[in-house]
């Protein structure tokens, strides 16, 4: 088993049909999360904000670039927050970091302060992607894997792997079951987003697992190295 994991959860995938909180959902991938962090994994925790906001969308287009990315950090903010309250419930320690100051609700991010948080066994909640606007949460928990040298990077998405083509829209799309970063990155895949693509590759983070967060098991099952499912991107 890994020992120092970054998983990146979608938070759409965590809404009630795409959107607001779905709890029974937070409270199933809380105990998915305790599970890995009860075998000695070091756990960080990416949440995106899909099911609070999508910003430049719809009606959203007439928000600022800025504005729109602001109110998609709070977002992942609220997430983690929830998924804080459901570690804890469900008998797991666990800390949020917040790349923006919020001093009421988490503490700052830093990387000496994650690190001593993931080596005294918590679970550490990474809230507020990077910081700054123009930036996804998919280059937030890229910086952070990066930074916190990260054995791998969980992605569990609401799709089950990584396709040749977007499989919403594409019945007979192909899902592909290992690929390299260049190949990812080259085909325009959409593993992550291209920042964030290039950030693992040219930093070498060992792994990628892609998969979908309904998966029976699958936080457990990824990361115990179980690569029978979803997609596998590596160097």
């Amino acid at each position: 088993m890994m020992r120092r994991v970054l998983v990146k959860l979608s938070g759409e995938a965590l809404g009630r049909n795409g959107t607001l909180f779905d709890l029974d959902r937070f409270d199933e991938s809380a105990r998915s999360l305790k599970t890995i962090a009860d075998g000695g994994v070091q756990l960080g925790v990416v949440i995106g904000a899909g099911n609070l906001w999508r910003g430049r969308r719809g009606g959203a287009e007439r928000v600022s670039p800025v504005a729109a990315d602001h109110i998609g950090m709070t977002g992942t903010l609220m997430n983690a927050l929830q998924m804080q309250d459901a570690l804890i419930r469900a008998g797991a320690k666990a800390r949020t970091l917040c790349a923006f100051d919020v001093p009421r609700f988490a503490e700052p991010f830093t990387q000496r302060g994650a690190q001593a948080a993931l080596n005294a066994g918590e679970i550490v909640l990474l809230a507020g992607g990077t910081g700054h606007p123009f930036f996804s949460t998919d280059t937030g928990v890229a910086l952070r894997a990066v930074e916190l040298k990260a054995d791998m990077i969980l992605l569990a998405k609401n799709v089950d792997g990584v396709y040749d083509k977007d499989p919403n829209k594409h019945p007979g799309a192909v899902m592909l079951p290992r690929l390299t970063y260049d190949q990812a990155i080259s085909r325009n895949l959409g593993v992550m987003d291209m920042t964030a693509l290039v950030l693992c590759r040219d930093n070498r983070v060992p792994m990628i697992r892609v998969f979908g967060l309904k998966e029976p098991d699958g936080l457990v099952r990824a990361a115990q190295g179980d690569i029978s499912f979803g997609s596998v991107v590596e160097p």
